[in-house]
């Protein structure tokens, strides 16, 4: 660990090798502390909130491509300024609610900070792209002290991550320049999943109702 000895600072980062090191870390910690809130929540109130947990760095490719596309000379201090999403967590929820309840779980965990947040499902994109985007920081300790590193974290629902999926290769496949009835139906597409999303939620809340109710009902009477 010695290499790291005098790195003070996110910023002081000079080496692809230290720079991988540390998002990989950043990966790892906030994984934990996603899984750890699942599992208590799945304790507590006998749910699970999360369908399942995908994480991911950002191949040298497409840092370099996103560098060179937006203008930036290719260097590790750029890609530590301008490539914000180099390190990302996906958290994959059943219902729209829980995406909600995820994100406020995440920001109220003390050592993390939020640097941004986005909300594409009350405002989605012009694409139609729906999601929820977290921007934070985490400490990444170290033998000589502590780093801020910073993960995006999307979570969305099983149908917008469907979406999202195909709307990824649409965009690879014509290099962002998909003719424009492909485009137009992607965005109808979008309107059938908020609304899938939608009626899926009200049937989950109903069915959550009657299952309260009928509880009530079998519970035997006091003496």
């Amino acid at each position: 660990m010695d290499k790291f000895q005098d790195l003070k600072c996110y910023e002081d980062v000079d080496s692809w090798e230290t720079l991988m090191f540390l998002y990989n870390a950043a990966l790892k910690e906030i994984s934990t502390k996603i899984e750890i809130l699942n599992d208590e929540f799945q304790h507590v109130h006998h749910y699970t909130p999360i369908e399942h947990i995908k994480s991911r760095i950002k191949t040298p490719e497409s840092i370099v491509k996103k560098l060179k596309k937006n203008g930036y000379e290719v260097n590790v201090k750029n890609m530590v300024k301008h490539v914000r999403d180099i390190a990302g967590i996906r958290i994959i929820c059943s219902f729209t609610s829980d995406i909600y309840l995820i994100a406020d779980m995440i920001t109220k965990q003390g050592d993390l900070k939020i640097i941004s947040l986005k909300d594409y499902i009350k405002h989605p994109k012009d694409s139609g792209y729906q999601s929820y985007h977290m921007l934070v920081s985490v400490p990444i300790y170290l033998s000589g002290g502590f780093v801020d590193t910073i993960v995006e974290i999307q979570i969305r629902t099983v149908a917008q991550d469907f979406w999202a999926s195909l709307e990824h290769k649409i965009y690879y496949k014509f290099e962002g320049k998909a003719p424009d009835y492909i485009s137009r139906e992607l965005q109808e597409c979008s309107k059938i999943v908020a609304k899938l999303d939608e009626r899926m939620l009200s049937l989950n809340n109903t069915i959550q109702e009657f299952s309260t109710r009928t509880s009530k009902d079998i519970l035997p009477s006091d003496a």
